[in-house]
């Protein structure tokens, strides 16, 4: 990767010429309308980003409007977020019909409440639930993902998501485990897909994060090796996941998104992550990472493959417990989600 930038190619084309599929971390009109002039080619969507939106008061008039037309409370709160997930899916459909089905895709994501410990909803119900949901929003939407968590319930309901046709976005991946078990959820509905020729699946592996937790909880890793887990954990699954699928050769790219690529630590460059995974698949940027990413004048070119030392890679193998990482992360993140989504229906309750 080198720092410099010819005048004809931004950084973030460079990014995308590189190889990248560029998809932006939010479903705000403007951002998305300047990140698909930048080479964006899909977005993705979540509880806090719709949260963000409706605190934002940009969508007042058409909360008003639903509200007229008597939604209220929790049906008020989808309905917004598939109107505003809609409008986005119709930006990025020329790119979706262009390529077959294999980009310009949205990401809705289910109901973040089914893992909410407090309302500790039953396992089989939850995997129910995410059946029904999954179907629901995915109706006459060909260039929407499904986004489901890799959770024990979210896993189980893959296998029946995918023999319903759905397109999926599998998020919340922190470990390889949980990759294997989402990817062999998928596999099991493939025989009964309606048309393979339309079907595309992405996991989404969370990066930063894992850096944020080794620096907090894993002390006797190197100071070397810290900075580095979320970057080789990402570029194993990459690899796993590109050689599994290259043996079935389905006709669509069964693809890993690279999620929150934003920089947690104030000394890290902004572009520490999506330099790092420049060259194949997706990665999922926050419109602040884009903006510092084009300030900062880089050139990207492929750099997927390349892994650091072998001493680095030893200290992560010897030091990090993947198993305490993903169980550590995984209730975070569903908290995270859960959080946003209960502020958001109060938001809507209180009107």
């Amino acid at each position: 990767m080198s720092s410099s930038t010819s005048s004809s190619s931004s950084p973030l084309q460079s990014l995308v010429k590189s190889g990248t599929k560029l998809w932006l971390d939010s479903i705000d009109p403007q951002l998305v309308a300047l990140s698909k002039s930048q080479g964006a080619t899909g977005a993705t969507s979540n509880p806090i980003i719709v949260a963000n939106l409706v605190k934002s008061g940009k969508f007042d008039k058409d909360i008003a409007e639903l509200k007229a037309a008597g939604h209220k409370g929790e049906d008020l709160a989808w309905t917004l977020t598939d109107r505003l997930v809609s409008a986005v899916e119709k930006v990025f459909m020329p790119v979706f019909e262009a390529t077959r089905g294999n980009d310009g895709y949205v990401s809705f994501e289910v109901d973040p409440l089914i893992e909410d410990p407090i309302a500790n909803m039953p396992h089989a119900e939850r995997v129910k639930k995410y059946i029904e949901l999954g179907k629901k929003w995915a109706q006459n939407h060909p260039n929407r993902m499904i986004k489901v968590p890799a959770t024990p319930a979210g896993i189980e309901s893959l296998t029946e998501l995918v023999a319903a046709g759905i397109n999926l976005n599998i998020t919340l991946i922190f470990s390889t485990r949980q990759y294997l078990a989402a990817r062999d959820a998928v596999v099991k509905g493939l025989d009964r897909h309606p048309d393979l020729k339309r079907f595309k699946s992405v996991y989404s592996i969370f990066v930063s994060r894992l850096d944020v937790y080794t620096e907090e909880h894993v002390k006797s890793l190197s100071s070397d090796a810290q900075g580095w887990v979320g970057i080789v954990n990402a570029k194993r699954i990459w690899k796993l996941n590109k050689d599994f699928w290259a043996q079935k050769k389905l006709p669509l790219e069964q693809e890993m998104i690279f999620a929150s690529t934003g920089t947690k630590k104030p000394n890290d460059p902004k572009w520490k992550y999506v330099g790092a995974f420049a060259g194949s698949d997706i990665e999922t940027n926050p419109p602040e990472t884009n903006e510092a990413v084009e300030l900062s004048g880089q050139s990207f070119t492929s750099a997927i493959a390349t892994l650091p030392s072998e001493a680095i890679l030893s200290a992560i193998d010897k030091h990090v417990d993947f198993a305490k990482l993903e169980e550590f992360l995984m209730t975070d993140g569903i908290k995270k989600f859960a959080d946003p989504q209960k502020a958001l229906l109060q938001v809507f309750n209180s009107h």
